[in-house]
């Protein structure tokens, strides 16, 4: 079944609403049966028909499931988008598509992507006779020069993972559309609240839904929407036939934790702020990369296709891979792990976890070293998170 947005009455109302009163009431319909405020979890994987074919917009869970449709539809909202497909995760999500191209497509991506994108374009889309080309996009006009007759996709993340580059949408999108070429933005680490691709230009955006939308560490799951027709079609009927979709469970858990996605961002997003501040000033550290400082390279751009700075931090102690992990070992508030974007904060070295399955050579390239750590600031209190991130640096660096 579509995700379409509301047809109901209050659908142009709620659209036109601000950010947190949409991620509040899009795609949420009282229980016409009982009156439940919150629609119940649909755990059912077939539905009743009236006749051979006939029936209320569900037939079967892998097709389409009311707890799914809620979530696809809100997601779409605050994207500002038409449509909203949900996959079992972030990958599934790359790979539905990937699976939409022909044999034979060329991609174009930002060179400073998520490991896990990166192991599936240089390991899995070879195998399906597409190919991928990794440019540096920190100036847009970068892409014009690798896109080729066959290119079908741009792929961008910004800001990147884990050494927060940004690009340019507006201009990529600009670039990309004169090739006749699609533009697909990641946008898990600003999240809806933050940045809105699809009005910069963006054909696609995608989402790790495990991350900020839904909020908790406890559902793993992906998510595209679009305001393109074509593309849209394409891609629900991939991800039916393909079937990689989400449990019902998790859909109703992914949209209880989007409907305080507005508060979350904030307070992610004002730790972050004064810890990327507080380690700028600490001696032991070598160099600190945020947004919202005015030493990175791009915060006028930041400011300007952005609506905050987000909440992951990346910064290179000084010292060594020992002095890294001496770090690690000496945080209280932070849990060393993989992952992001959840209430609790994590710490990791992408050298040797998220980015392990970058070779050696391109990780020298993107900066990727053996002291550069990657934060996610959670929502604990600001202040409990500086101190313990200025003891741990006081404990692993001696001056």
């Amino acid at each position: 079944m579509s995700a379409k947005l509301f047809t109901d009455d209050h659908a142009e109302h709620i659209l036109k609403a601000n950010f947190g009163t949409r991620a509040i009431h899009a795609g949420q319909h009282p229980d016409p049966v009982t009156g439940a405020v919150i629609p119940p979890l649909s755990l059912s994987t077939t539905f009743k028909q009236h006749s051979a074919g006939e029936h209320n917009g569900f037939d079967y869970s892998r097709s389409g499931n009311p707890s799914r449709h809620a979530f696809e539809t809100a997601v779409a909202a605050l994207e500002g988008a038409k449509h909203g497909l949900a996959f079992s995760s972030g990958s599934a999500t790359t790979a539905t598509i990937v699976s939409s191209l022909p044999a034979g497509s060329h991609i174009v991506s930002v060179n400073d992507v998520y490991g896990g994108t990166y192991r599936y374009f240089t390991k899995v889309a070879s195998a399906l006779g597409v190919e991928v080309t990794f440019v540096d996009l920190a100036d847009a006009a970068n892409v014009a020069t690798v896109i080729r007759p066959n290119t079908k996709l741009i792929w961008v993340e910004t800001p990147t993972n884990p050494t927060l580059r940004l690009v340019d949408i507006k201009a990529v999108a600009d670039i990309a559309h004169k090739h006749n070429t699609k533009l697909v933005v990641d946008n898990t680490f600003m999240s809806p609240f933050f940045q809105n691709p699809l009005s910069l230009g963006a054909d696609i955006v995608v989402h790790s839904v495990t991350k900020y939308i839904n909020g908790h560490s406890d559902v793993v799951m992906g998510v595209a929407v679009t305001s393109d027709e074509e593309i849209y079609t394409k891609l629900a009927f991939l991800q039916n036939s393909i079937g990689a979709v989400p449990s019902a469970f998790d859909c109703f858990l992914a949209n209880r934790g989007l409907k305080t996605l507005h508060l979350r961002m904030r307070q992610h997003a004002a730790s972050a702020q004064a810890i990327a501040e507080a380690l700028e000033a600490s001696p032991r550290v070598e160099n600190v990369i945020y947004p919202g400082l005015p030493s990175h390279p791009q915060h006028a751009l930041a400011k300007r296709q952005q609506k905050g700075f987000g909440g992951m931090i990346s910064f290179r102690i000084k010292g060594d891979l020992e002095t890294a992990n001496a770090f690690l070992r000496s945080v209280k508030f932070f849990t060393l792990a993989e992952s992001l974007g959840g209430v609790e904060s994590l710490c990791e070295l992408p050298a040797t976890m998220t980015h392990g399955s970058v070779s050696a050579e391109d990780r020298a390239v993107l900066g990727i070293t053996e002291n550069l750590i990657r934060l996610s600031v959670g929502i604990e209190d600001t202040e409990d998170l500086v101190a313990d991130v200025l003891a741990a640096l006081e404990s692993a660096v001696k001056l």
